[in-house]
This record gives C-alpha cells, structure tokens and sequence, in this order.
C-alpha cells in the first residue's frame, strides 16, 4: 500500500474521532451546566483522595495518546477497529452524560502554580464539572491499551502500561473523577473493546457509522433540540444500521420500482438522504452521460430521469440494483426486474446469482440491457465485472 494514502487514511480516522469528540462533549457539558446538575457520585472513599496537583501532566497527556494511537498501530484492520472503538466510547459516553449528568463533589484548590496550574487554567477553559460517569479517560486509556499491547515489546511495552495507569490514576488525583466514574470508564472500554472485533471491520462498515451518527443525532436533535423530528430520524437510522447488520438487502420493501409508504414512515432520513445524494451527483455530473456501454449490448450507470431514459435502446430490459430510489416511469415496464442489493457492502453470492444469470440469458438472446443502481458507482459496474469475468471463462473453456 502505498505510504502517503495510509496517511491520509490514519489523519482522516484522527479528524473523524475528533470532530464527533468535539461535537459531543461540550454540548453535553453544556446541557448539564444549563439543567445546574448538583448530583454527585462521590462516596465516603472518594473524600479520602488527597489532591496532586503534579498528576495534572499525565491527566493532560491522554490527549496526545488519543492522537498517537491512530499513527502507531501497524495494519489498516488495526487502525479501523482502535478508530471505532473510540469512537463507540465518545458518543456511547456522551450519551450517557446526558442521560445520568452528574457533578464533581469537591472544589478543587485555586492556588496552584507551575506547570501543573498552567494545565488546570487550560482545563477550566475547555471542561466544566460535569461529564462525570463514565470516565472518558480512562475508558480511552483501556481502548489505547488493546490497540498497543501487541505494538510494542519489552520496557516499551511496561513503560506504556505504566504511563495508562497513571493517567487513569490522575483522574482521582486530579479531582476531575470520582471512582465510580474510574469504574464505568474500564466498563466502557471493555464494552468498546468488545463491540468491535478484529476481522470484522469491513462486513460491518456501514452499519457501525449509521450507529455512530443515530447517537450524534440523539445527542444534538432529542438531548439538547428536544425534536421529535429527530428522534424519528434516530430511530430510522437504527433500523437502517440493523438491516446492514443483518445484511438485509430488502429491507426497504421497494415493490414494482416504488416504496410503499411504511418505508418512507420508516426509514425517511435514509430515503431522503439518498435522494439528496443522488441530485448533487447529477449537479456534479451534468456533463457527462449517465450511462456507459461496457459490453455489446449491456449499459450500466445510475438511476435516470425520464429525459435520459429514453436514450437507452427500444426494447431494452433494465435490472435495478437500487433499493433506496424508486424506479423513473418509463422504465417500469414489464422489461423491469428488481434485485436489491445493500450498497457499500459486499452482497452474498447468493444475492449474486440471479442477477448474473438473467443478464446473460438476456444477452445470450440478444436483448438490450441496462443495470443500474443509486449513483452507478459500485453496485452496477460490480455485477458488470463479474458478467465480463464469467464470460471470459466460458470462452477459455470453449477454446481450450
């Protein structure tokens, strides 16, 4: 792979975690700041935590380690599952401030000098007493470690222990946490770590980031907007999330080139983002044509218009890919088969099949063809590859 787009991809995953962090971690400080949250978890332990002004260092290097481990880790798998699970933690967390907010018990000493009150001054800037349970610093100290353990060898590797742990540890000596919020932190972690597993990264890209944005989504339009508008939306994006989970590929019910209205009661948001997509890449677009001939016979782009609809052959047989854009009118006739398949996910072979065996029935007999999908980007010219590839098999064989 080459090194400067592997880069790219780790810088991208590093701006993604920090805009959702953020996005979401001021508004629900601010949220509890305005609801003047004065519950505290603090127990009779906690009173017995004696204040450390020099752990200020380490409290404030979980930042830097946040950043690091997007450029330390080794593989792409790797830096796809440290990149989710923090992420999964952040708004996971966050969602959780808003849902149980809660204020530190103890003021902490104003008199405090050195670096160690540079550190503070910059905190009193940026946090507030709230975002208490879980802690994201050490939730984000547990998520760093899985990533690292297997980096790094020998005293690094202690070194690395060490360090975590005292940047866990710096929460309580800080007065930032209370150990119950140490102890939701190390659950969130572990639930993080266990959420997204190694090896499965790709199969469920789409539907982790449909989960990822329903939270924000809960977070910004229900949490602080009160919206129930949003709240519908977060409640589509879920379902969308579990039909790619599920790799259910009909899940929008799309009958005879059109949506039946539980769809659109269901999963609008979804719906109404694809629509919006598919006009700004026909505004991107408008010079070019919306189709293509790969092969005698077959043409494969995007879901047309009426008006480019009929550039297409008399008589042609259309096969649509697209679940999430209803089909033009004149192309709904009885030439018109629909076989959905989920988009920006790989589809079973068994999904494949009947696809690529009415195609080349169809070109076999030599009717016109045209398959498309949303935007004409992946799933069309991927069932055209494969038609291209069994047909040069076949020839091999008949040659050989």
């Amino acid at each position: 792979m080459d090194r400067h787009v592997l880069v790219r991809r780790r810088a991208g995953h590093l701006l993604l975690n920090w805009l959702v962090f953020a996005c979401c971690y001021p508004l629900a400080n601010l949220l509890a700041e305005r609801g003047q949250v004065t519950r505290s978890l603090a127990t009779g332990l906690d009173a017995a935590i004696p204040f450390l002004p020099w752990m200020a260092v380490p409290y404030a290097s979980a930042g830097l380690l946040f950043s690091l481990v997007f450029f330390a880790v080794r593989s792409d798998e790797a830096l796809r599952v440290a990149s989710r699970r923090l992420l999964l933690a952040t708004v996971a967390g966050c969602l959780l401030f808003a849902v149980l907010p809660a204020r530190f018990g103890m003021v902490r000493p104003a008199d405090v000098g050195g670096l160690p009150g540079l550190v503070f001054a910059w905190l009193d800037l940026v946090d507030r007493p709230y975002n208490q349970f879980p802690s994201l610093h050490v939730a984000y100290c547990a998520i760093v470690w899985c990533a690292l353990r297997t980096v790094l060898r020998g005293a690094l590797r202690r070194l690395l222990c060490a360090w975590l742990v005292l940047v866990a540890a710096s929460t309580l000596f800080t007065w930032q946490h209370h150990l119950a919020d140490v102890g939701g932190g190390l659950l969130l972690g572990g639930a993080c770590a266990w959420a997204v597993r190694p090896g499965a990264t790709r199969r469920h890209a789409v539907s982790f980031y449909y989960t990822i944005a329903a939270g924000v989504l809960a977070l910004v339009g229900v949490a602080a907007l009160h919206s129930w508008i949003a709240a519908w939306a977060v409640a589509g994006l879920l379902l969308v999330a579990l039909a790619y989970r599920r790799r259910h590929a009909g899940f929008l019910s799309k009958h005879a080139g059109r949506h039946r209205w539980h769809a659109w009661l269901l999963f609008w948001p979804y719906l109404a983002g694809y629509r919006l997509t598919w006009m700004l890449v026909r505004l991107r677009e408008r010079h070019r044509a919306p189709f293509s001939q790969p092969l005698p016979g077959v043409w494969m782009g995007r879901r047309l218009t009426a008006r480019e609809a009929a550039g297409l052959p008399p008589g042609c047989h259309v096969i649509d890919l697209c679940g999430e854009l209803p089909e033009v009118a004149p192309l709904l006739h009885a030439r018109y088969r629909h076989f959905p398949l989920l988009d920006l996910q790989a589809p079973r072979p068994s999904q494949l099949r009947p696809v690529l065996a009415l195609l080349a029935r169809l070109q076999d007999d030599g009717h016109p063809v045209y398959v498309h999908c949303a935007m004409g980007y992946s799933r069309s010219r991927l069932i055209v590859r494969l038609h291209q590839r069994r047909n040069r098999r076949c020839l091999s064989r008949s040659t050989s």
